[in-house]
């Protein structure tokens, strides 16, 4: 059975925010995908990254490869969802965040994670039920 192992956060790379006003970056990932680790079968999910910036923001092709790192993972959605916010708040250090993690439907049972890092401000605020 696959294990959370080859997940790897050194993957990521950052560059210098490009101004020290607050903005918002949100980066979609439509082809995520981890391993069940109760059935080893594939996971599928979308990954909506929201956060404004304090120093850095994350150099996309290392975000992809970093995402990729997953692809083998036997981790549960939650645990995905919780490590994606957790590696990336740590090395970017960012205002605020949040990792919203869409799930594809298995036995009729759609899922959608939200993790926070931060005070995130209303207007970004997800809402469970939307």
């Amino acid at each position: 059975m696959p294990d959370a192992s080859p997940v790897d956060p050194s993957l990521l790379e950052f560059f210098d925010s490009p101004t020290d006003t607050p903005f918002v970056i949100e980066h979609v990932s439509e082809e995520f995908t981890s391993v069940c680790p109760k059935t080893g079968h594939p996971d599928f999910a979308h990954i909506i990254l929201r956060y404004e910036p304090a120093a850095v923001c994350v150099e996309l092709k290392s975000l992809k490869l970093y995402y990729q790192s997953f692809r083998n993972a036997g981790i549960f959605y939650e645990a995905v969802t919780n490590r994606l916010r957790d590696d990336l708040a740590q090395a970017m250090s960012p205002s605020w965040m949040q990792v919203i993690t869409v799930w594809k439907g298995r036995g009729g049972i759609r899922s959608r994670i939200v993790a926070t890092h931060g005070r995130v401000p209303d207007a970004w605020v997800t809402r469970l039920d939307a």
